[in-house]
């Protein structure tokens, strides 16, 4: 009789000391979800700081000068820093697209050294390169589709997120009025300009593709003009473009 009651109590402890480890675990487990889904969380809403250095003028050698020491012109570039680390050289101003979203020029410093000075340190220079699209919320920094963009002769003029700028091709002989959106790989604008030189680049400067297209609001037009070629207004209508008149253009620019 003693050895049953013995054994019962055993048995009645063993299920007792089995049910709190069970409770515990389930305890434990969820814990550890709850801890999961907050590290997660707040990894996901960090906020990032960015921010642009210190200007800072450099040398540049764009190829049309043809590496000559005493002809080199100047460039004013400024780093890219997110979180205090700086990630990128840029140059120019920014443009906002949103409050969030915004677009600025990269530079950069490219290695200049011929293979037989390869046991010198290297040669680095600095170059103009494309646009970025920096995201404040995640600290993201990607580069943009610039269709036909010429990062010696072409200038991009800014107006929401459209970019308009004179496109030059592979062989530099030809020009086009370029409308790029962010988002869209193909340009919402692509046309041959005309000139008295078929579109050839004839001004070896930098910039020097055309003049930096101007825009217009209501409704969003944007304006090309080259040396020898007639002024072309477009207007704007999301992936859409018309081509204004000039009676047009100038009714709209009178309102």
């Amino acid at each position: 009789m003693t050895s049953n009651l013995v054994l019962q109590r055993v048995s009645c402890l063993t299920s007792a000391m089995a049910c709190l480890t069970q409770c515990r675990f389930r305890r434990a487990l969820v814990l550890f979800i709850l801890l999961s889904q907050a590290l997660v969380l707040s990894a996901a809403s960090k906020l990032h700081v960015i921010t642009l250095g210190k200007w800072a003028t450099v040398q540049w050698s764009p190829d049309f000068l043809g590496g000559s020491e005493s002809e080199k012109l100047t460039l004013k570039v400024r780093p890219l820093l997110v979180d205090a680390r700086i990630k990128e050289f840029t140059l120019g101003a920014t443009h906002e697209i949103t409050d969030r979203l915004f677009v600025v020029r990269r530079a950069f410093r490219i290695n200049d050294s011929l293979p037989q000075e390869s046991t010198s340190p290297p040669h680095w220079q600095w170059q103009r390169g494309g646009w970025l699209l920096v995201d404040r919320l995640t600290g993201h920094i990607s580069p943009i589709t610039l269709p036909e963009f010429d990062i010696l002769y072409s200038a991009a003029s800014w107006y929401r997120d459209y970019a308009a700028y004179c496109g030059v091709s592979d062989d530099g002989k030809k020009l086009y009025a370029v409308v790029a959106q962010v988002s869209r790989r193909k340009p919402v604008l692509k046309k041959l300009l005309d000139s008295a030189g078929n579109g050839e680049i004839k001004n070896a400067a930098a910039d020097s593709a055309c003049p930096t297209p101007t825009w217009q609001r209501n409704p969003s037009r944007v304006s090309f003009e080259i040396a020898g070629g007639p002024k072309q207004t477009f207007a704007i209508r999301g992936h859409t473009v018309d081509l204004m008149t000039q009676e047009e253009d100038d009714e709209e620019a009178s309102k």
